[in-house]
């Protein structure tokens, strides 16, 4: 078994970051940067930083507080929102990004990844899937979880596979900030499905609920945020725990 990674999350609108419950209801949680540094210092894996609010209101990722992120950390940085062409890859790459995170473009334009890829190398582009359960079956939600598609989310994580993205970003808007733990069937059934890495977001609270999503749900690697920011799980605490439970911890 491969080491699982474990990727704090900045979700940033206005230059600070937030946190809610089903991507609504949010609230401060802080200064981007100085949550960076101490998850950089605490032994992360990775950091993901996405400017949740970009491509709703059709504009392009802070550059500059990306790379004021940049300059201060040591471990791989993925930057995601409001891209959706070349030129924003290489600008965020330029700021100091080491991945990019891509969502409703690649969506409205799934050519855009085979173009992606093909420019920066398939380890570069981390295709991001928001859904949600309807009617017994996950769809696809773009816009920050605003707008509902009729795509469900299995059908579209082997599609980004095979169009050469390298690594699926999969968030469940039903588990975002509840803390009741990671939405297991989707994550397995997607995990299972494609040869690419994929990352489990939404719904962390216990480190229990890291260990199930390794074990059961088949992750590559977990996201949060809200746990780490609020300080209820310190990163190296649950890398020690997850050590415990025999699970390979970078």
């Amino acid at each position: 078994m491969l080491a699982k990674r474990i990727i704090p999350c900045l979700d940033v609108m206005n230059g600070r970051t937030v946190k809610g419950i089903h991507f609504e209801n949010l609230r401060d949680s802080g200064d981007p940067v100085e949550l960076a540094i101490r998850y950089s210092e605490q032994g992360a894996d990775e950091l993901v930083f996405l400017d949740i609010a970009a491509t709703n209101e059709k504009r392009k990722t802070w550059r500059q507080l990306v790379y004021n992120i940049a300059r201060h950390i040591h471990i791989p940085f993925t930057v995601g929102g409001g891209i959706s062409e070349i030129r924003d890859v290489e600008a965020l790459l330029n700021a100091g990004a080491d991945k990019v995170s891509v969502n409703t473009s690649i969506f409205r334009n799934p050519q855009l990844i085979e173009t992606l890829a093909r420019q920066f190398g398939s380890q570069c582009i981390v295709a991001a899937i928001d859904t949600k359960p309807f009617d017994n079956s996950w769809y696809v939600h773009l816009n920050g979880g605003r707008v509902q598609t009729q795509t469900r989310a299995l059908d579209w994580a082997r599609e980004v596979s095979e169009r050469g993205a390298g690594e699926i970003l999969l968030t469940s808007m039903a588990g975002d900030g509840t803390r009741n733990g990671f939405s297991i069937d989707i994550t397995q059934a997607i995990a299972t499905s494609v040869p690419i890495p994929v990352i489990a977001s939404g719904g962390a609270g216990t480190m229990e609920h890291f260990a199930e999503v390794f074990e059961q749900g088949r992750a590559d690697a977990a996201l949060a945020a809200s746990v780490f920011h609020d300080g209820d799980i310190h990163l190296r605490d649950l890398k020690t725990y997850l050590k415990s439970r025999q699970i390979p911890i970078r």
